[in-house]
Formats: C-alpha cells, sequence, structure tokens
C-alpha cells in the first residue's frame, strides 16, 4: 500500500535541539514525511537562521548553549507572530508551559514522545497556518465598537489600551468573526483552532473566550461581542 501523500511536504522546519542523537533521528523521520528541515545546535544558531530565512514551523528545544528556547521564541515573537512554534522538551513543569503560553508558544510536547504524535501536531499547526491566513470574510484589520484588532501582527486596541493578542487568541476571535451571527460550538472552536477532537478540552475553550472577554469587553460579565447561547457555544455580533 503507498503512503498518504502529505498535503504538507516542502514545508520548512527549523529544528532546534542540541542534543545530536535526537536531532538526527527527527531530522530523518520530518525529512521522510517530506517537510524541508534546517538543523540549529544552539539557541544563538538558530536566531541566525531564522533572520536570514523564512520557514513555515520551528520545533525548540528549551534548554539549549548560549540561548535559552524561551529567548529564542521571545526573538521569534518579535519578528514574527505568526510563525507557529512548538516546544519538544524533557522539562514538564507547569511553570515552564505557562511561561511558554505568554511567549506565544503554539504547542508544547515533552519528552519522551510518540512520533505519529509530533508528525499529527506539526501537521495540525501547519493546518491551523493555513486556515489561517486565508482571509474568507475578515479584513487583515477588523473594527467592531472599541475595539480595533490587526489579524497580520496580533495587536488589539481597546479604546487607548493596547494589547498582544497570542496565536489563539487572535485565531479564536476571527474564527468567531468568520462566523459572525452563526453560534459557534467548543467543538467547533477545538476542531478548527486546535485542530482535536477531544470532548475532554472544551474547559479551555472556555478560558480563551473568557481571556477575550476582559481584552473586548466593557463590562466581560455582561458581554455584548461574545455572548454565550446555553449548551450550545458561542455568537459573535458587533452589533450592539
Amino acid at each position: 500500500m503507498s503512503k498518504k501523500k502529505n498535503i504538507y511536504s516542502g514545508s520548512e522546519i527549523l529544528l532546534v535541539e542540541d542534543e545530536e542523537t535526537m536531532a538526527l533521528g527527527l531530522q530523518f523521520n520530518l525529512k521522510g514525511e517530506g517537510y524541508v528541515v534546517t538543523w540549529a545546535r544552539d539557541g544563538e544558531e538558530a536566531v541566525r537562521y531564522f533572520e536570514s530565512q523564512a520557514y513555515d514551523l520551528i520545533i525548540l528545544d528549551i534548554m539549549l548553549p548560549y540561548l535559552n528556547g524561551f529567548e529564542v521564541a521571545k526573538r521569534v515573537r518579535q519578528k514574527s507572530p505568526q510563525i507557529p512554534i512548538l516546544i519538544l522538551t524533557a522539562r514538564s513543569g507547569s511553570k515552564d508551559k505557562i511561561k511558554g503560553l505568554e511567549l506565544g508558544i503554539d504547542d508544547y510536547l515533552t519528552k519522551p514522545f510518540h512520533l505519529k504524535e509530533l508528525l499529527l501536531r506539526i501537521a495540525g499547526m501547519l493546518k491551523r497556518k493555513a486556515w489561517y491566513k486565508s482571509y474568507t470574510n475578515t479584513p487583515p484589520v477588523y473594527h467592531f465598537g472599541k475595539n480595533s484588532v490587526n489579524f497580520e501582527d496580533y495587536s488589539l486596541r481597546h479604546g487607548e489600551r493596547n494589547i498582544q493578542l497570542t496565536t489563539y487568541e487572535a485565531m479564536i476571535l476571527k474564527y468567531l468573526i468568520d462566523h459572525k451571527g452563526v453560534i459557534v460550538s467548543r467543538q467547533d472552536l477545538l476542531e478548527n483552532v486546535w485542530n482535536v477532537k477531544s470532548d475532554m478540552e472544551t474547559r479551555t475553550v472556555d478560558n480563551f473566550i473568557a481571556r477575550l472577554r476582559k481584552y473586548i469587553e466593557n463590562n466581560p460579565a455582561r458581554p455584548v461581542f461574545i455572548k454565550s447561547v446555553r449548551s450550545a457555544g458561542y455568537i459573535f455580533s458587533d452589533e450592539r
């Protein structure tokens, strides 16, 4: 039976890993999926590669020589809010995960891991990136109420307050706006933003919605833009 073609074959991946055995194994398997892989052995080399070439995705270890993964991610995010970043590390502490989310990390996978899971996560991240770049009904800059959101650099202005959205915050808001006036279920968001089908993570969606309401609503306790529909999900409206 022939192997199913990877629709993201040819995507450029920057692999940042200082452990040679791990890096060579990952490089071999990623190339086997059709990805073009550049291997950076330390944080400084990763930044140099990133600044000299365009990539579709970054796989990033935390514990690196010269510059750690968090510092690399911070520098990447300063120049490219949209490039997907997957943290791949032996550090599994909640503090590291929270710090990663604050820096705009898209996904976090701890070692040891299953290769199939890694490949599925990479495909999911590339899928989300492709979807996000296709501005269907939403212009790059969208205005509603006192809000102005730029979907190219993830910046949000609410009145006089400037907010930098994370990748997932921007993607959720864009999805809701694209489906303005339509009830969007938590499962819709999980499948189209996170690319997961589990019913176990719906609380994650609620947490992100709560954060968005704090940014865009005058009174988050009585939202007018992102309203809850009991037992169904959420609906976006820009008419007050």
